[in-house]
């Protein structure tokens, strides 16, 4: 049955934690979607609240760096009436020795109800998923270089805010691919949601070898994987997650796989440029580009927070 291989969904195929999209069936990400969609108008009102958590504690839990991911989960949250408690890991017993899952435990013993968990080690959302209580959720936001589901969604929606249907569209995936966990998402989610054709682009130092058994196109030149793309996502060299020389310089990757206002000319006329952040200007993307009228990096930002309350609402209100 459809819930033993996938520990992200009950007996009835319903969504109770989110650990990545891989494997999730279209269903339950275009019911993130279109739940999302309901969402995106409550931060345009008075009162930006609803209360569909309220009484719940969620429990963000922020093992590496974050500003975008971290504070649009805590918006998300207490935009949807839950109490949420950010726990400050340098100053936790973590940093004293605890193991992950006594953290775990002792924060469940606190009445949490659902954790977002952010950690450095591919699998350790699944790891507490495997050990929480039936009534505990788990959202991923996002392990090591495996996946970045919620980001996945969010550009998800993205696209399908711009463009509509994805059967018709190409999508461009380029820069450090083999660091991103936000690509691997991506894709998964993309090639469900049946889109036509998904291009990940990169120099071979930086593009995994496996990308064509994803049902990719892996191209070596911007030039050749942006052409005729509808939709072009730009990634961040991760200098933090690179051992060895993978590039000359920055300055080189800029040269070839920098995307400027002249080289965007070689996607569609009517292409959105998208970026999941931290931006690093002249070294994947040029101002210009950032700042311009085809960039919808800025909207992304947006519509994660009601992605994200999408999601936090979907597995906190199904039963494991």
């Amino acid at each position: 049955m459809l819930y033993k291989r996938n520990p992200q969904l009950n007996k009835n195929g319903e969504l109770i934690h989110l650990l990545s999209t891989e494997g999730l069936p279209k269903s339950i990400l275009t019911q993130v979607l279109d739940t999302a969609a309901n969402f995106v108008s409550v931060g345009n009102r008075e009162v930006k609240k609803v209360p569909l958590l309220r009484g719940k504690s969620v429990f963000n839990l922020f093992f590496e760096n974050s500003t975008r991911t971290r504070t649009t989960f805590e918006i998300a949250a207490k935009r949807l009436s839950a109490d949420v408690i950010n726990l400050d890991i340098a100053k936790s017993s973590t940093a004293k020795g605890e193991s992950l899952l006594d953290t775990i435990a002792n924060l469940s013993a606190m009445a949490a109800d659902l954790f977002v968990v952010r950690h450095s080690e591919s699998g350790a959302p699944y790891l507490i998923a495997q050990h929480v209580a039936p009534h505990v959720h788990v959202v991923n936001a996002g392990d090591g270089r495996h996946a970045h589901p919620t980001q996945g969604l969010l550009d998800m929606y993205t696209i399908r805010h711009y463009k509509g249907d994805f059967a018709n569209l190409t999508v461009a995936i380029v820069g450090d691919v083999l660091h991103s966990r936000v690509a691997r998402s991506d894709i998964h989610a993309l090639t469900t949601l049946g889109c036509a054709e998904v291009r990940v682009v990169g120099p071979k130092t930086l593009v995994p070898s496996d990308m064509a058994q994803m049902g990719v196109r892996v191209c070596h030149t911007l030039e050749e994987g942006i052409k005729g793309a509808d939709v072009v996502i730009m990634l961040r060299l991760q200098n933090e997650r690179m051992s060895g020389a993978l590039l000359p310089s920055s300055q080189e990757f800029f040269k070839s796989f920098g995307l400027t206002p002249a080289k965007l000319q070689l996607a569609k006329p009517d292409a959105i440029v998208m970026h999941p952040g931290p931006i690093n200007r002249g070294v994947e993307i040029d101002s210009a580009v950032v700042d311009g009228g085809q960039s919808v990096i800025l909207p992304q930002v947006t519509f994660g927070i009601a992605v994200r309350m999408a999601v936090m609402s979907i597995v906190a209100g199904n039963e494991a």
